[in-house]
């Protein structure tokens, strides 16, 4: 017997020994081919494959003048959120996203120098979605600009309005302003206008003459007659009014951060104007714009009057120098009651006021940051 029919008669005496074994390892075997072909076999007619549901989409990016706009960041983002990607426009202005998940998707565009853009489409499953051009526009830059004024260049001008204020076209009246809103002088402005007050012609000449009344009345006889008397008088008479001036007008309010000058009312019941022009003397209005007592003036009056004494001939020094300074005072405080009710109706304006004060005649005013208003009743 040959080799191959040896093979033969024993794998027959094999299978006939084993065969209920083999036919259930066979049934075993056809079970799992048949539940593996299910779950790999699709629908027919359909690709069971994942990108068979996503499409592409393109498009072009455009400036205002219709010129491509490269480097624009184009940004897309599905419906549901659970895709994003970006992409940078190329030099043609072109960009394109592919395998993006079928439905709605929003495209969001943005670039240096322009305003952003939006734009919202559905996308169908395996379709080249063409974007219509997206036209950037330049950004809109919204400044707000605010008009502020520097007050020490207000409060300069206002000094220089304050010069030309005069009683009667000749008289200096320029200590007080008829701003209530007044920026506070500055020490420089202080000094300023203690100067100008000062060396006024006016009170230089009135100093003189109210020398030549002490002389023909002989007050003080220890000065003498003649030249000499009268020079001394003269000399006592104007040494007080640039001492004065100068302490309660540039020193104290300088060293005290105070406003030297009186602050028309104008308006309000006649107790309130009353009360601010007669408390002139005990109270002012600091730096800080607010109101306080008017250490300026008082440390200003006695000072002066302490100083006055030294050349005027005096018996009781301590006594003469508490009496001036409160005389001073009471001096000060006719001033304001006379500055409220007397003074504005034959006071001079300048040119500025005049203008200011017709307009507020012929119309109302409206207030604004940069606008001040001189209306007085």
């Amino acid at each position: 017997m040959s080799a191959r029919g040896i093979l033969n008669a024993e794998i027959g005496s094999f299978v006939k020994t084993n065969r209920k074994r083999l036919i259930r390892i066979a049934t075993v075997l056809l079970c799992c081919s048949v539940m593996a072909n299910a779950q790999n076999a699709g629908p027919a007619g359909t690709d069971a494959s994942p990108t068979a549901a996503r499409g592409n989409i393109v498009g072009t990016i455009l400036d205002q003048s219709g010129s491509v706009a490269a480097g624009a960041v184009v940004r897309l983002v599905s419906g549901d959120k659970s895709f994003s990607q970006e992409v940078v426009s190329g030099d043609n202005g072109q960009y394109s996203f592919s395998n993006v998940p079928a439905g709605q998707f929003d495209l969001s565009v943005n670039s240096t120098g322009f305003g952003d853009k939006a734009f919202t489409a559905v996308l169908a499953s395996g379709q080249t979605y063409l974007v219509p051009p997206i036209v950037l526009s330049v950004a809109t830059v919204v400044t707000g600009v605010k008009a502020t004024v520097d007050p020490v260049e207000v409060a300069t001008e206002e000094v220089k309005e304050q010069e030309h204020q005069r009683v009667l076209g000749f008289i200096p009246n320029f200590y007080v302003t008829y701003h209530s809103d007044a920026p506070p002088l500055t020490t420089k402005l202080k000094f300023k206008l203690a100067w100008k007050s000062s060396t006024d012609p006016v009170n230089v000449f009135g100093t003189g003459f109210f020398a030549g009344l002490q002389q023909a009345g002989d007050e003080y006889p220890e000065f003498g007659q003649g030249a000499q008397g009268y020079g001394k008088r003269y000399g006592a008479a104007y040494a007080d009014v640039v001492a004065s001036t100068f302490l309660s007008g540039a020193i104290f309010p300088s060293l005290l951060k105070q406003d030297p000058r009186y602050f028309y009312k104008g308006t309000g019941s006649m107790r309130s104007r009353i009360w601010r022009a007669a408390s002139n003397s005990i109270i002012c209005k600091g730096d800080n714009q607010r109101w306080q007592p008017n250490y300026s003036n008082i440390a200003g009056s006695f000072a002066g009057a302490a100083i006055s004494s030294t050349y005027y001939p005096t018996t009781n020094q301590g006594s003469v120098v508490l009496l001036n300074g409160f005389i001073r005072m009471g001096e000060s405080s006719l001033a304001g009651v006379m500055q409220e009710f007397v003074v504005r109706k034959f006071l001079k304006q300048s040119k500025r006021q005049a203008t200011e004060h017709g307009d507020a005649t012929e119309a109302p005013q409206t207030k604004s940051d940069s606008d001040r208003s001189t209306k007085n009743p």
